[in-house]
């Protein structure tokens, strides 16, 4: 029987309960007889179904946690690197957990579960609390898809629990087009703020209205963009070779509003539409950055203190952040990265000039009275956008003041030292991998830096973004600073910091060369350098503003800003280490930048600025020629077992309802193809 090479689920129910299971095919379900009736019909357990899913949204992981989300792109770097960067390294798998529907199964049997028994008047209790609770479980679906979107492209779309029927599962192990994938998402969230009660729970720690709608607005700028640069590609529905074309079930494919430039409009205008609904609402409640970097008892900056709490309630815009606390075991390291090293993460050189001088031109600009030096880490925060002032880590600033008296140990660097340690060996403690390191994050508080005693808050979703989101759409729909863009772009500056002349963006945009903007990725789509200052500001707000929040790759990715690295390759730089005032404090010799695999640093014949993955100049390293790009590695290459599974024979892939992403070949080990 098939059925003996499909995996089975085992089910844990409790409050709501947990899944078990490989994740094979599409993970179908055991007999219901397994589930005991018990559940799912009391207000605390249709909760406990949801809070089960909370683990799922943005928060802090290990290390520097949440603001170290943007590593491996040209926004980060960590101590390692990434695959997708090169010849050769990233290959098709026989599997790949990234596919796997667990999630999707657990959700739905929990989301279907509940509204059967809601339905039918099984559940008791308060019925506002109940149905915000079915919302968040409709919003979970949707943020489930949203990443199998941004990872699969299409995708097969599952509103059921499957059953133990072979031919019901074939028949559901389809790819829909992922445009069909982003309304089905989109649709989601739309219920899911039919359940939803305004001001349901007011210190921000649970879902809600104005977040589906932000996460709205996020997912049709990241459909609506994407069709947009990747028209005409394999990657996207009826594209030139498409692969979807390949299967019955989606060779007559038609767009839903008729061809892909009306998709693209649709989703634009609901990024529009609802980003408009949350910015409206919360533009007159955005934090403000006042420019102080505190460093004593009594110093104050609202914008900074916003990232660096341990209870973000007092913030309006933060829509939903993550709780932690110490006595309930739930913590993380997040202030002690920010003593440190970021944990082995560290700022671009890109990054850093991506950031505006205070007068709002860029760095290469003309300037009254100053000009950009970037011969030290301290000269180069000097006069710059307000952001960078307060979130780079510079000489002689103060760590810690809070809860002075608290345990001593190596563990805490109360004052940034006179020069960054761009050599140690031991990454994870202590080497500054750019010489560049972020604050964002930090309490100043001694006692948060105790291992594993950390409850520094996690801001998953702040209603900034929505400004952002709009801003974009509205452009790409007209092409002109028409309806609210000016507006919004105007607020996010003066809640930035900045002041004067510099709030204008066409004080930014009349001073931007394109020419000189080739470090940044989003300055490009499709291999092309944009031609248009307006839309590469609107992008370079919002990567300045959203640095380290986990959205960088995401935008470089709808862009298909990464295409010019296939003819040129990139090269990751930190801080200007050659011929500058930091070269003083190495005392580097020869040997320490000779290429050899013992070096300690990048030789000054490749460039002034530190180049982290280029020290090793050796064949050993995979890196040492700098970034290149492969079209394949926009998407993951669907595993080679999912398409066995469902083949008639269980091993021709061709036979399976699935297909391969574009540029992958369907064998395992292979890399993609050129």
């Amino acid at each position: 029987m098939k059925l003996n090479y499909i995996s089975k689920a085992l089910m844990l129910l409790a409050l709501g309960g947990t899944f078990v299971s490989c994740d094979d095919l599409l993970d179908q379900e055991p007999p219901s007889y397994l589930t005991p009736e018990s559940y799912f019909k009391t207000e605390d357990q249709v909760m406990a179904c949801a809070n089960s899913f909370y683990g799922n949204l943005p928060s802090h992981g290990y290390g520097y946690g949440l603001y170290s989300s943007d590593s491996n792109t040209d926004n980060q770097a960590g101590s390692g690197s990434d695959g997708k960067y090169l010849d050769g390294q990233w290959k098709v798998g026989l599997t790949n957990g990234n596919w796997s529907f667990s999630t999707i199964r657990d959700i739905n049997y929990k989301l279907n579960t509940c509204l059967t028994n809601y339905k039918n008047g099984k559940i008791t209790g308060n019925d506002k609390n109940i149905r915000q609770y079915l919302g968040e479980l409709y919003f979970f679906r949707a943020w489930e898809y949203f990443g199998k979107l941004k990872t699969w492209g299409d995708y097969p779309i599952l509103t059921e629990v499957q059953t133990d029927s072979e031919q019901k599962l074939i028949e559901n192990d389809k790819r829909q087009p992922r445009n069909e994938v982003a309304r089905f998402i989109i649709a989601n969230l739309d219920t899911a703020m039919t359940y939803m009660s305004d001001n349901f729970e007011k210190r921000h720690t649970r879902l809600s209205k104005d977040v589906a709608m932000l996460v709205k607005s996020r997912v049709a700028l990241y459909e609506g963009t994407f069709l947009n640069y990747f028209k005409g590609t394999p990657f996207v529905p009826n594209g030139e070779g498409w692969p979807g074309k390949e299967k019955s079930y989606n060779a007559n494919y038609q767009y839903p509003s008729g061809n892909i430039d009306n998709e693209i409009k649709y989703f634009l205008q609901i990024a529009a539409e609802s980003a408009e609904t949350v910015a409206e609402k919360y533009k007159g409640e955005l934090t403000q950055n006042n420019g102080v970097v505190p460093q004593k008892e009594g110093d104050s900056n609202p914008y900074f203190e916003m990232f660096g709490t341990t209870d973000m309630s007092k913030y309006n815009e933060v829509l939903l952040w993550r709780e932690y606390s110490a006595s309930q075991g739930h913590t993380n390291i997040i202030e002690d990265a920010v003593q440190r090293n970021n944990y082995g993460t560290g700022v671009t050189r890109s990054m850093v000039e991506s950031f505006l001088m205070e007068d709002g031109k860029p760095v290469y600009a003309q300037h009254d009275g100053y000009t950009y030096d970037d011969n030290s880490v301290t000269k180069v925060a000097e006069h710059r956008d307000p952001r960078l002032k307060i979130f780079l880590k510079t000489p002689g600033q103060i760590n810690c003041y809070k809860n002075m008296d608290y345990a001593q140990g190596d563990r805490y660097i109360d004052v940034e030292p006179a020069y960054p340690d761009i050599t140690n060996g031991d990454a994870q403690n202590w080497l500054y991998v750019t010489g560049y390191c972020l604050r964002k994050g930090g309490t100043f508080d001694r006692k948060q830096c105790e291992k594993d005693k950390s409850a520094n808050a996690a801001c998953s979703f702040r209603a900034r973004e929505a400004l952002l989101n709009y801003m974009e759409a509205e452009y790409m729909l007209t092409h002109s600073l028409s309806g609210k863009v000016l507006e919004y772009w105007k607020i996010i500056r003066e809640k930035a910091g900045f002041t004067g002349a510099a709030i204008d963006p066409n004080t930014t945009i009349n001073a931007t060369v394109m020419e000189k903007e080739k470090l940044d990725w989003g300055a490009y789509s499709a291999g092309k350098l944009l031609t248009d200052p307006i839309l590469y500001n609107i992008r370079r707000e919002r990567r300045d503003e959203l640095m380290g929040e986990a959205l960088r790759w995401m935008d470089l990715q709808r862009w298909r800003a990464l295409d010019q690295m296939m003819t040129e390759r990139y090269h990751i730089e930190g801080m200007k280490l050659w011929n500058s005032d930091m070269t003083q404090y190495y005392n580097f010799t020869a040997a320490d930048y000779d290429g050899s695999n013992t070096a300690k640093t990048s030789s000054p014949d490749l460039s002034d600025y530190l180049r982290p993955y280029e020290k090793n100049m050796t064949s050993t390293n995979l890196y040492r020629n700098g970034y290149t790009w492969h079209l394949a590695h926009y998407l993951q290459p669907v595993p080679i077992k999912e398409m066995q599974l469902s083949a008639p024979d269980y091993t021709t892939v061709s036979e399976s309802p699935l297909y391969q992403n574009p540029y992958w070949p369907s064998e395992t080990d292979k890399p993609a193809l050129k």
